[in-house]
């Protein structure tokens, strides 16, 4: 793309990178509801619940392939640290992965305390940069050994819900 159009759509290269990132996150987002709306309501136990939850926030089963999409999802968490611009656009993002963890919670027959949920879902990306970082373990693998230490914790069974599948 010549430069020239880049300025005519762009004030900024920081106006640039802000819309790259509400782009990359909406899509992330889209795809996140998506996942979400698939997952039918049933009391699950921790193991089942985890590997639910994997599914939502890492991405479904790819093996040890790292996709680009969540390695992007990390850097943009860094790239705030350097363009305070981009901290609204990316708490927003963390929000809605958030509401959507506590619908996947609700549907697993848990109980939701959202601030508990806010935490399990640091440990996830927790979990996952270390993953990335270490380059060993799978993120999945990481994420979900993660979650099971956790989930009985911060999201327990609700009583209320109908038996365990």
């Amino acid at each position: 793309m010549p430069l020239a159009s880049t300025t005519y759509y762009f004030s900024s290269l920081e106006d640039l990178i802000a819309n790259a990132v509400e782009y990359a996150g909406s899509r992330e987002t889209e795809q996140l509801r998506a996942r979400v709306a698939a997952v039918p309501r049933r009391r699950r136990g921790a193991e089942c619940t985890a590997d639910v939850l994997v599914d939502v926030l890492v991405g479904e089963g790819n093996g040890l392939r790292v996709t680009e999409q969540l390695i992007s999802r990390y850097e943009r968490y860094i790239a705030c640290a350097r363009q305070p611009g981009l901290r609204e656009i990316e708490r927003r993002i963390l929000e809605e992965r958030t509401e959507a963890v506590i619908e996947v919670i609700e549907r697993s027959g848990r109980t939701v305390r959202p601030e508990l949920v806010r935490a399990l879902v640091r440990a996830v990306d927790g979990a996952v940069v270390a993953a990335l970082v270490g380059g060993a373990d799978d993120p999945r693998t990481q994420a979900r050994a993660t979650l099971i230490d956790v989930i009985d914790v911060l999201a327990p069974i609700d009583d209320r819900v109908a038996q365990v599948h």
